[in-house]
């Protein structure tokens, strides 16, 4: 395997007594399409952060290169390895080319304006994201399916062979979802790497290389889909019993819970009479 990251003994937290994650190791090659998931809490978000060298590790190191991320100075890190956060707040009046074109910064100097060749650079993720149509629209004006893709096409502008994305499909319509999950895929396909924060189970089988899974303290799999997404493992990690199925007419994974039947309290039913007078 040709290590493009790899973590040894790592634990992860925000506060500086607050260890969430410990002790965890595994490496990533290239070309893989790691899918990080693991309920709400878990660690995964912070995890991403620490790998990208946003946070300081509680213990461990994460090696990027065979090198501590730490050990790279920003705009050095920048072209190894592109980071896509959660939640993106983006100014009044950039429009969608602007914030694909901010992806060029790391081979820019301080007084370098951009050139013929960052153009082209643009344009080519642009069009390969299917966004250079609205590329002089204002991004608070685009979908948020449009608006995923314009960040997807900035991490592309990047030109970083590493991918590290937060949950790059959450709230999106299903078709987007797949969309980004395609791109990734194909990405991944030409020798990028992509690690991936995922809540979407049956998408992350689906699309997916390789999942971690993560649970209390650590990681509890590690391996591809069909080794991790199994009743067992989902169950420990997600802390509720999880039920795991094969779509019999498309063959993809379906993942669903089991829980128990609750008793609505008479406090939160609507009674008829109300319902007649209202």
């Amino acid at each position: 395997m040709n290590a493009v990251l790899e973590v040894r003994d790592l634990s992860v937290g925000y506060a500086r007594h607050h260890t969430i994650l410990h002790h965890m190791n595994f490496t990533v090659g290239r070309g893989e399409l790691v899918g990080i998931i693991g309920s709400n809490g878990a660690g995964k978000s912070t995890l991403l952060k620490t790998m990208r060298g946003l946070l300081a590790p509680h213990a461990g190191e994460a090696l990027l290169y065979g090198r501590p991320v730490d050990r790279y100075g920003e705009k050095d890190c920048a072209r190894l390895v592109s980071y896509l956060q959660q939640q993106v707040a983006i100014s009044f009046g950039y429009t969608a080319h602007d914030i694909v074109m901010a992806g060029r910064y790391p081979y820019l100097k301080f007084y370098e304006q951009e050139g013929p060749e960052d153009e082209e650079i643009v344009r080519a993720a642009m069009e390969y994201t299917g966004v250079w149509d609205i590329r002089d629209k204002a991004v608070q004006e685009v979908s948020g399916g449009q608006r995923q893709r314009v960040l997807l096409a900035k991490i592309l502008a990047q030109q970083a062979p590493l991918l590290l994305l937060d949950e790059p499909a959450t709230g999106l319509d299903f078709i987007y979802q797949e969309e980004i999950f395609r791109l990734c895929s194909e990405l991944c396909a030409a020798g990028r790497t992509a690690m991936l924060v995922v809540h979407e189970l049956s998408l992350a089988a689906r699309f997916c290389s390789r999942l971690l899974l993560i649970g209390a303290d650590g990681i509890v799999a590690d391996g591809t889909p069909q080794d991790v997404m199994r009743e067992e493992l989902l169950s420990r990690a997600y802390g509720t019993p999880v039920r795991v199925a094969e779509n019999a007419r498309t063959g993809h994974i379906e993942v669903f819970t089991e829980s128990e039947r609750r008793t609505l309290s008479p406090l939160l039913a609507v009674s008829e009479d109300k319902g007649a007078t209202a």
